[in-house]
């Protein structure tokens, strides 16, 4: 007798039900008695690039004085590579001073986030972004994500054509059905015969991330996502890309069943393939991933289940030809380059460093401000990084001195003074408005970045490119496992601390110490950076050091796949 098949979980339901993700969303924004929208529709609202959210610092407050959460909505754009014009991020700061909490979130996947908004100004909020030639659609939800791809400034040509390439498999995953168009822009409601030709009625089981990265630079975190391409160049010619297959770095605080996961490099395609390959790669999620227990749902549990070797046979076989040897490459770094730099072209760029990618007016650092200003003025793009920074890109000879005083007059110079330490770390957005977030992480990183460089100066490391991240809480969305320290929350005030990653991408770091406070994890990195200081090799990363050292083991690295 065969064995029960598994309960679908709750969201499964809900997405089955949903008459391609509309549910009673209509219904929900139209109820003008509470902030919020109704249970199922928090689930189907992610698809359209919006969480609900509330204010969990007002949470008891509220609740004493008998009052609802202070419910408001995240919104997310769908921003292939994170390039967007001058005009384009006018919209985004105008929206984010009129309908949002007065700042512009850079997130770890290139994209837009804005917060604070309420429920009635979801509707016009999308239309403007809409308007803008961007849009929500897929930031959320059991789809692909929105599609990362290496900045690369120095090589305009290069990154035009892998960044096209990027935009057309962001185009290619995008769910078919038209509630978004629907709920959100006023169409047509369409009448039967309507389907999701990859994705089917129930979507995938979880979400699903892709990233295109241009070597040596693996600032896209390649081997943390479902699907990766590196892109192979002969001559600066794209001759085709290696396939990743397999990471994600969520899990599960107790759940030995749920951990983070390198990606599998299985072979090389031509750039003619690359669509189809990612369509039979999410295909196999959709038809193989769990759909019972949502904690084990992604696809690396996939390979981990059934093997690499496995998943490859049965891509290939779904395909109908087989995937050529991966071809050589070399990783170099995961982080930005700071400052000027100058193109091919003759153009210039400027990355700029924000802190946890929190665009805001502050006293002596009005930086949305002065970003409204450049790009005003400014006649190439912006380019949101991996790393929560920006990327003044394609800016003329003529205009560098402008732009230069502009950068100068609000306080955008932080990655000039800022330590290295500082200016590579990341963190989540987690309290006050994150519901998964178990500790800070964005309100928190200031400070623990400044206790943190105290200790390096004692031993002379102040100059040390140590990589920091930091979560609220273990599903890693600022990708703390990859860090050479990470701190992963677990409590008020509490953290897991991970050692071990290395400044290239391709090692993933170790639970060091375990639900520890601030006092303790300052404790516990002191000798080892004394010890860094004495015994490090020329050119050795600390993460490469205490790893070399023993401190930590290393796991095997995704090239030897």
């Amino acid at each position: 007798m065969s064995p029960q098949p598994k309960p679908l979980s709750e969201v499964e339901h809900i997405k089955a039900n949903s008459r391609l993700l509309r549910g009673t969303l209509a219904e929900s924004l139209a109820d003008p008695v509470t902030g919020a929208i109704a249970p199922a529709d928090t689930s189907l609202i992610k698809f359209h690039g919006s969480y609900q959210q509330d204010d969990r610092d007002a949470r008891e407050e509220r609740r004493q004085q008998k009052l609802e959460p202070d419910y408001s909505f995240m919104l997310r754009t769908r921003l292939p590579g994170g390039v967007c014009t001058a005009s384009q991020w006018l919209v985004m700061d105008g929206l984010a001073r009129e309908h949002a909490n007065g700042t512009l979130r850079i997130t770890t996947r290139q994209a837009f986030q804005l917060h604070g908004i309420l429920k009635g100004d979801l509707k016009p909020t999308i239309a403007r972004i809409n308007s803008a030639l961007i849009d929500t659609l897929a930031a959320c939800g059991d789809v692909n994500r929105n599609v990362l791809c290496n900045p690369n400034p120095m090589d305009t040509r290069v990154h035009e054509v892998v960044y096209d390439w990027a935009v057309r498999l962001s185009e290619h995953l995008l769910p078919r059905t038209r509630a978004y168009y629907e709920l959100w822009l006023g169409e047509e409601k369409v009448a039967g015969g309507e389907e999701e030709p990859l994705y089917g009625a129930t979507y995938l089981p979880r979400k699903f991330k892709a990233a295109v990265a241009v070597p040596p630079e693996n600032d896209v975190d390649l081997f943390a996502q479902d699907l990766g391409y590196i892109a192979i160049l002969e001559d600066g010619v794209l001759k085709g890309f290696n396939v990743t297959v397999g990471g994600g770095l969520g899990a599960t605080h107790g759940d030995a069943s749920t951990f983070p996961r390198l990606a599998d490099v299985i072979g090389f395609v031509v750039p003619e393939q690359m669509l189809v390959v990612a369509e039979e790669v999410l295909k196999i999620h959709r038809d193989y991933g769990d759909r019972s227990n949502r904690k084990r749902a992604r696809l690396k549990y996939v390979l981990e289940d059934k093997g690499v070797a496995w998943f490859t046979q049965e891509l290939e076989r779904r395909l109908g030809f087989a995937l050529e040897p991966a071809r050589p490459f070399t990783f170099e770094h995961n982080g930005d380059r700071f400052g000027w730099r100058e193109g091919h072209d003759g153009r210039w760029h400027l990355t700029l460093h924000l802190d946890s990618g929190r665009v805001a007016d502050r006293p002596g650092a009005p930086h949305l401000t002065g970003l409204r200003e450049i790009a005003r003025i400014h006649s190439g793009d912006f380019r949101l990084t991996p790393n929560q920074n920006l990327i003044i890109a394609g800016i003329p000879p003529e205009s560098r001195e402008r732009i230069e005083a502009l950068v100068q007059a609000h306080g955008l110079e932080g990655f000039r003074t800022a330590s290295p330490l500082r200016r590579n770390a990341l963190a989540c957005v987690a309290l006050p408005t994150c519901g998964l977030a178990m500790a800070e992480a964005e309100r928190y990183l200031p400070t623990f970045v400044e206790r943190v460089e105290a200790r390096l100066k004692t031993h002379g490391l102040q100059d040390a490119t140590i990589l920091l991240r930091i979560t609220g809480c273990p599903n890693g969305c600022a990708r703390p496992y990859l860090a050479e320290i990470g701190l992963v929350g677990k409590a008020p005030g509490r953290y897991n601390l991970h050692l071990g990653g290395d400044s290239r991408g391709q090692r993933l770091n170790r639970l060091y110490r375990e639900n520890i406070d601030e006092t303790t994890i300052l404790d516990t990195l002191e000798p080892l950076f004394a010890a860094y200081a004495r015994e490090r090799r020329p050119g050795e990363g600390f993460g490469d050091y205490v790893v070399r050292a023993g401190h930590v083991s290393a796991p095997r690295s995704p090239q030897a796949a």
